[in-house]
């Protein structure tokens, strides 16, 4: 699959869709608190993206190689979980936990992509540690990712930056986006520089480093969907959906 440079017209509605996406993840954020289940935050990500006139990407999608698709509008991810979380009515937020809200919307044909991980009521300082440092990780990495670099460079900043403080999910990545919900190239949360992918003004990716406490090492949940720290330690999440230009990477999804 070759990488899909996306023209004027595309990125105006990418930009507009990406601009939606942060504003109702804006929103999502405000309603997550002690006692509220995850199914209900689910419920309401469905209702915000009707409401702006957008699409649930995830909800019925099925990736290559899945052998059931996806049942909700939003992964929710909560301390130990990384990514794929599935809503459920039994999943209660406590105090002291950290949840990941990943969000992809279609908003005219086109996709964007969002994730943020957010404290339930008062967290440890080791977990607001783990949440300032993945949310740094990732400014990082769109400040390495410049027309004219590579993916080698993101993922060369982003592992400079972690430094062995964390564990990084090696076997999830960021992604090209827009036409789908995944495209060329694969962006992973280390690397070399210089090497990989030449990042061309034009191109649209979503940058994702997951760190964890413990270990790199993974396991999937019985779901088939939701994917855990096999070690069993808090992990944490943050993405944006990012433009490639001469300069600056432009974030779409603020």
């Amino acid at each position: 699959m070759a990488v899909i440079i996306k023209n004027k017209e595309q990125i105006e509605i990418i930009r507009e869709g990406g601009k939606i996406l942060a504003k109702i993840l804006e929103k999502l954020v405000k309603k997550v608190s002690p006692g509220i289940s995850t199914f209900d935050l689910d419920k309401y990500t469905f209702d915000l993206i009707k409401e702006f006139g957008a699409k649930p990407a995830l909800l019925n999608y099925k990736p290559e190689g899945s052998s059931k698709s996806f049942p909700a509008s939003i992964c929710i991810s909560v301390n130990n979980e990384i990514v794929h979380g599935v809503p459920k009515k039994t999943k209660i937020l406590n105090d002291g936990d950290i949840v990941s809200l990943d969000l992809v919307i279609e908003y005219n044909g086109y996709f964007t992509d969002h994730t943020l991980t957010v404290p339930v009521g008062k967290i440890s300082k080791k977990d607001k540690q783990l949440l300032d440092d993945t949310k740094k990780a990732l400014e990082i990495g769109i400040w390495a990712a410049r027309g004219g670099a590579t993916v080698g460079d993101i993922g060369h900043a982003i592992e400079s930056f972690v430094n062995r403080k964390y564990g990084i999910v090696r076997e999830l990545a960021g992604h090209g986006v827009g036409v789908k919900i995944h495209e060329d190239p694969y962006v992973p949360n280390y690397g070399k520089a210089g090497k990989g992918q030449k990042l061309i003004p034009g191109m649209i990716i979503a940058i994702e480093p997951m760190l964890n406490i413990g270990k790199d090492d993974i396991v999937v949940a019985s779901d088939d969907w939701t994917i855990k720290t096999a070690d069993g330690s808090r992990s944490a999440h943050f993405e944006h959906t990012i433009l490639i230009t001469e300069g600056d990477a432009e974030v779409l999804t603020k």
